[in-house]
């Protein structure tokens, strides 16, 4: 894909988490990787998504160089480069501060796979990382906070549990693009609330039986899904 393809998508991965009622004013941000050339596009620090453009996106290497754009990058950067480093399959990141999300990130509690429309994206509950140490907060915060998720996440495939909260923070989505990270920061909003509202009625809502979480997931996700239609058809 070329730079300016990818700065296209990111700006819409971008906007999209404002049409869908995820950030407020500069919160939140997306980026995305190309696999062949190994650079990241990804929003500037601080600029308002309304004044936001294509030729305003920064592009950087992994190691965080700046590579083309004016503007300083988001702050969040490190923690992105750290998931793009760990897990090559990530082409991808949201990052949001969407209040259901947020709300379980803030309680340290993952969300739990409750029913069939949380198994339909992820397989088993959203985790959560552990808190950082005063020392990691006081040294490189955002680069210790992406050492935090992948610590959580381990040998998992990423595209399995494609998000996680922070603990105390917020969560941080992603996928084989940018657009797909945005999209499951959105239903990750969703399954915070649901899980938030049948919660509340019950308390003592234990999670989805084994079998139905797995009948679910692997029938949208993995070489034997049959949910939707093959990629040549969509064509």
């Amino acid at each position: 894909m070329s730079l300016e393809k990818l700065r296209a998508e990111v700006l819409e991965a971008n906007l999209e988490l404002v049409r869908r009622g995820l950030v407020l004013y500069t919160f939140g941000n997306a980026s995305g990787r190309d696999a062949a050339s190994g650079l990241v596009v990804i929003k500037p620090s601080g600029v308002p998504y309304e004044r936001l453009r294509a030729e305003d996106l920064v592009v950087v290497d992994l190691e965080g160089r700046v590579v083309e754009g004016t503007l300083r990058p988001s702050s969040d950067l490190p923690t992105h480069l750290a998931l793009y480093r760990a897990y090559p399959q990530i082409g991808g990141v949201a990052h949001t501060h969407s209040r259901a999300a947020t709300a379980f990130a803030q309680a340290r509690r993952e969300i739990p796979c409750l029913g069939t429309t949380h198994a339909d994206y992820f397989h088993g509950p959203v985790p959560v990382t552990r808190l950082l140490s005063p020392e990691e907060v006081r040294d490189d915060y955002e680069a210790r906070t992406g050492e935090a998720i992948v610590e959580r996440l381990g040998e998992e495939d990423p595209l399995q549990r494609p998000g996680i909260l922070v603990a105390g923070h917020g969560p941080f989505t992603w996928g084989r693009s940018a657009m797909e990270a945005a999209h499951h920061a959105v239903i990750l909003e969703e399954l915070a609330e649901i899980a938030w509202r049948t919660l509340a009625l019950n308390p003592a809502a234990g999670p989805l039986p084994p079998y139905l979480l797995e009948k679910h997931f692997f029938r949208k996700h993995g070489p034997g899904a049959y949910y939707g239609q093959p990629d040549e058809e969509r064509r």
